[in-house]
């Protein structure tokens, strides 16, 4: 028999990101599908799909048995149109999500108004999770206690965020973990839909901007649902020891990955790269970590 190299902690981690890659977006899914045949394909979850480009999508026959997330880019309002236009074209519409309120605005009303609307979809036979994309500013909280609620009865989840092209959209570690403690506290599972690429926490050598890891998060999760301080998930997401956090992760390999569905990016390799050199991942063997 033969072990898959991902582990249950790993797996369909990684989204294919195409909401920067204008015009390129056929290019993307075929990248994505790439992925998927390589020896690390088990790390691969979903396309992210934006609305607007569905009708450039609808020209081949590129969505044909396509697993995908829907970004609501043309509106609340529309999401259904737009799953039923992917369903059409042969995609399988796993998640949806909607930016729910600018930065700095409250993102209550706009969580309502997406619930009402997840409500609508489920009434009517779509077999999906919405996640409501929630700034990380005051309101939050709020926010997330109503996707809390419409959970007894609603596949919903958040996502979140953790970079951008300004300074101030990387949220330091303090603050990431309470979000990620929030969300714990709630039994709220996220998703992030920017600011990770590399394994390791590090600074940009362009930008300078101080970028989350992704095995920082990873273990932080970790250390979050087993019900550490806010404190102690703040270091996880501060640590910069690949050691330490590859021994953490190797620890929970077998389990179900708490908390957190997926992150989006378009580096996937970069990701790759990264999970060999630090020992997590490796084509040889399943327990690469002794």
């Amino acid at each position: 028999m033969i072990v898959a190299p991902i582990p249950a902690l790993l797996t369909r981690l990684v989204d294919s990101a195409t909401s920067d890659l204008d015009g390129r977006l056929i290019e993307v899914i075929d990248g994505h599908r790439r992925h998927q045949q390589a020896w690390y394909g088990g790390l691969m979850g979903l396309v992210v799909v934006r609305a607007s480009t569905i009708t450039e999508l609808a020209r081949s026959d590129a969505a044909r048995g396509l697993d995908v997330t829907v970004i609501a880019d043309t509106g609340i309002d529309r999401l259904a149109a737009a799953i039923d236009a992917l369903t059409g074209l042969g995609a399988r519409v796993e998640r949806a999500e909607a930016a729910v309120a600018k930065r700095g605005e409250d993102p209550s009303p706009g969580v309502r108004h997406l619930l009402d609307v997840a409500q609508g979809l489920r009434e009517s036979g779509h077999d999906l999770t919405v996640h409501a994309e929630i700034p990380l500013t005051s309101g939050l909280h709020d926010a997330l206690d109503l996707l809390a609620e419409a959970s007894a009865s609603l596949a919903v989840g958040a996502t979140f965020r953790v970079g951008g092209l300004a300074g101030e959209l990387f949220p330091p570690p303090a603050v990431l973990a309470g979000v990620i403690c929030a969300c714990r506290d709630r039994e709220v599972r996220f998703s992030v839909g920017a600011g990770l690429d590399r394994a390791l926490r590090h600074n940009d050598h362009e930008t300078g901007f101080a970028h989350h890891g992704v095995l920082n998060v990873l273990t932080a999760c970790l250390s979050a649902a087993l019900g550490a301080t806010q404190a102690a998930v703040a270091d996880r997401l501060a640590s910069n020891d690949p050691v330490l956090l590859a021994e953490v992760t190797h620890a929970a390999r077998d389990q179900s990955r708490p908390l957190w569905t997926s992150y989006t990016t378009a580096r996937v390799e970069d990701l790759v790269h990264d999970l060999t050199l630090f020992d997590v991942l490796s084509t040889e063997s399943d327990n690469p970590v002794s």
